[in-house]
């Protein structure tokens, strides 16, 4: 896990997507299911959009995806994010068409299709986020 970092905090303890700062804080990347259909929730919800049922858990997935679209933000909009920066959309390998939205420092050499890995960065406030970083061929 990396230094902790000033930035924008999310909401951890929301009813929704708590879970996955949960995960993200034991070092896991993890995506709601169905527990009783074993449907993908993504985006997270209370219940299943497949059988409608409520009862749902968090999976781990393996920290493993490819970029399937990205932009270079070049006009600084927040003082906590100074461009340039790269706004990076994951496809989960394990879960084709799941996708993460993540953030890249800088303007990195990137391609759709590149293969990226997640690791797991600590907050000021101890909050754990995945951070996607370019994969190493």
């Amino acid at each position: 896990m990396g230094e902790p970092a000033e930035c924008l905090l999310p909401v951890v303890d929301d009813p929704d997507t708590g879970g996955f700062f949960a995960a993200a804080a034991d070092g896991t990347l993890a995506i709601l299911h169905c527990a009783t259909c074993g449907a993908v929730l993504h985006m997270p919800r209370a219940f299943c959009q497949t059988c409608g049922g409520f009862d749902t858990q968090w999976r781990a997935v393996a920290p493993r995806g490819t970029v399937y679209s990205y932009t270079v933000v070049t006009h600084q909009v927040h003082p906590l994010f100074p461009a340039p920066y790269t706004i990076v959309l994951v496809e989960l390998d394990a879960l084709p068409g799941v996708r993460l939205v993540g953030h890249l420092d800088g303007r990195p050499q990137i391609t759709i299709g590149q293969p990226v890995h997640a690791d797991f960065e600590r907050l000021a406030d101890d909050t754990v986020l995945p951070r996607w970083s370019l994969a190493v061929a």
